[in-house]
């Protein structure tokens, strides 16, 4: 019987099956995907925010965490407390939403249960969207919370822009010569706004949450007429060299952007950077923002747990 290799790249799972909520959601077409147009974006980011409050109340509720609000440099954050803390440590969590839509509330799905499992604390910049601020206004609002709280600051997370930022972050906090973190997760990084990879072709149409369209009017709004291959827009393309934190990135065959995810793997780990890629077949841009499929549910609490091993 030949002897089993492991790949660099590995499957979280053996497991193929997916539930059947993610099932119903896959089914669930056409997907509608909000237009993005700069005189759409204020109904746009009314519209999602109301379609997130039950889906927040319900997790908020679920969980033994508190939730308050606090200015920290100029920059709103919504702070989110475990009443079971395990370490005095914080998390610094930057939401997503292609930079144009999105909010700390919004997010709640996601940083509340981490809060919980993880036992620790989560800031969450309320950082200035585009177009009205592009970039770089939302680096900037992310980069002044972190330079105040760089030594309580144990973790980044990050998904989708928010990935983006939050690798942002760790380059500019490595050049400015401050504290870095020990780990860093990013959940679907938009870490290039190129827009490039083959899974943008192979999962067109098959990504429930996300379109091509959606991240090229995104990328325009956020960085009109600028480099795009500026590492401080596409981290992708930046540095990570003397990074000591361990990096989780998670992804799914059907996300959109999964070939960025396998791109900055290979990125990072050529810098000597410790990185462990966990993709889910079957699933989706930052499925684990639909709190309550057993997957997103299993993650969460594999991403607590990755966070545990890495600061203890």
């Amino acid at each position: 019987m030949p002897k089993k290799t492991s790949s660099s790249l590995d499957l979280l799972s053996l497991n193929f099956s997916i539930s059947e909520q993610a099932r119903k959601i896959i089914e669930n077409k056409p997907y509608k995907y909000p237009e993005r147009l700069t005189e759409n974006i204020h109904k746009i980011r009314a519209e999602l925010r109301a379609s997130a409050e039950p889906l927040v109340q319900k997790v908020v509720e679920c969980h033994a965490v508190e939730i308050s609000e606090k200015n920290i440099c100029d920059v709103h954050c919504l702070i989110v407390s475990p009443k079971k803390r395990t370490s005095d440590k914080k998390i610094l969590y930057a939401y997503g939403g292609g930079f144009v839509t999105g909010s700390a509330f919004e997010d709640l799905p996601i940083s509340v249960p981490l809060s919980a499992l993880s036992g620790l604390e989560i800031i969450i910049p309320e950082y200035r969207l585009a177009p009205e601020y592009p970039w770089p206004a939302a680096c900037d609002d992310v980069i002044k919370v972190y330079c105040e709280l760089a030594e309580e600051i144990s973790v980044i997370t990050g998904e989708s822009a928010g990935g983006n930022l939050a690798l942002v972050t760790l380059l500019r906090a490595k050049k400015l010569g401050l504290t870095l973190p020990k780990a860093v997760v990013l959940l679907s990084p938009w870490c290039n706004l190129l827009n490039e990879g083959d899974s943008l072709l192979f999962n067109e149409g098959r990504d429930p949450t996300l379109s091509i369209q959606q991240s090229k009017r995104a990328s325009a709004h956020y960085a009109p007429g600028q480099d795009l291959c500026n590492p401080e827009i596409s981290p992708l393309f930046g540095s990570f060299y003397g990074i000591p934190a361990k990096v989780l990135i998670s992804s799914g065959t059907r996300d959109l952007l999964l070939s960025q995810s396998v791109q900055l793997t290979s990125s990072l780990r050529d810098f000597d950077v410790d990185v462990d890629l966990r993709i889910r077949d079957g699933l989706w841009h930052v499925y684990e923002w639909d709190a309550e499929l057993p997957e997103a549910i299993a993650s969460i609490r594999q991403t607590a747990e990755f966070i545990q091993n890495s600061i203890s």
